[in-house]
């Protein structure tokens, strides 16, 4: 399993945008493009996708931008990753086809363990909220610090 830079740079993106603005203030694309160090084109083409997802809410005219559609701590990393047509799983079979992971009917020998680990990298990404990521609540490091 890949995560790409569409994935990557959406969460990066949103966390940015609960951070500047909180659900509460538009921040402007231009301004989470600065900070985080990605094309402000490719930026609007994947807030557009969240915006229809229902992630974020677009405000128009003078201090508009982007704010977050819901509070940071009930949008999950998994939620964002879909927005942006990112597939969460390790298997290269599409669901419900005939054709399998390696190009024939039928599955391939280690399936089941490819199916389980894409499984469980989803449930960890929809157990992780912005807000999570903003208090870096998933961190392992971060918890040792703190005992």
């Amino acid at each position: 399993m890949r995560l790409t830079s569409k994935g990557r740079y959406a969460v990066m993106a949103m966390a940015d945008l609960a951070l500047h603005g909180g659900g509460e203030r538009a921040v402007p694309l231009q301004d989470i493009a600065r900070r985080q160090e990605i094309s402000l084109s490719y930026l609007e083409q994947l807030f557009a996708r969240m915006r229809r997802a229902g992630l974020v809410s677009g405000v128009r005219g003078p201090g508009g931008g982007y704010r977050l559609a819901r509070a940071a701590d009930v949008v999950t990393v998994a939620e964002i990753i879909a927005a942006v047509d990112e597939p969460i799983k390790a298997t290269r079979c599409e669901e419900n086809s005939p054709t399998s992971c390696i190009g024939r009917s039928g599955r391939c020998i280690a399936h089941g363990l490819w199916q389980e680990m894409g499984d469980r990298i989803h449930g960890f990404l929809a157990s992780v909220s912005l807000a999570d990521v903003l208090e870096r609540r998933f961190d392992g490091d971060a918890r040792v610090a703190a005992e």
